[in-house]
């Protein structure tokens, strides 16, 4: 199942970041996960929500720039190896990753990527295909 992420571009200067972020805390929004990228002028954060709408309109109600993206959520094998035979899968059936993050998750022994992918149904149906357990958004928030 796809997984909508929103993208924030915001301006690379002290207290942008913080920004963001107390908006979302006004608004109870717990964030699940993040990725933060940078230029010289601005960065990108990406980030996982449940209420996501809820999210996009507050922010772009405050000014942020947001962009409404789909990825997946894999868990993959903690230990050596593990995102080795992910991307070989996605190798097999020529699908190219455009960019990836991680975080835990809490369930033993997996880590979860999350993956953005040019066509994320294409994606979808090669994981599945291939048994691979891609993550609900309602097993993600949950």
């Amino acid at each position: 199942m796809k997984i909508t992420q929103l993208s924030l571009f915001i301006e690379n200067k002290p207290g942008s970041l913080n920004a963001v972020c107390q908006i979302l805390a006004k608004n109870n929004i717990n964030i699940r996960t993040l990725s933060l990228a940078d230029t010289e002028q601005f960065g990108i954060m990406r980030l996982l929500v449940k209420d996501w709408q809820k999210a996009r309109d507050v922010l772009s109600a405050a000014g942020v720039v947001v962009k409404v993206t789909e990825v997946l959520a894999l868990p993959v094998d903690d230990h050596v190896g593990g995102l080795a035979t992910v991307l070989g899968v996605l190798d097999r059936n020529n699908l190219s990753v455009e960019y990836m993050y991680a975080f835990t998750f809490g369930k033993g022994d997996k880590a979860v990527m999350v993956f953005r992918f040019e066509d994320p149904d294409k994606a979808l149906e090669a994981l599945e295909r291939e048994h691979f357990d891609v993550i609900e958004g309602v097993e993600l928030f949950h």
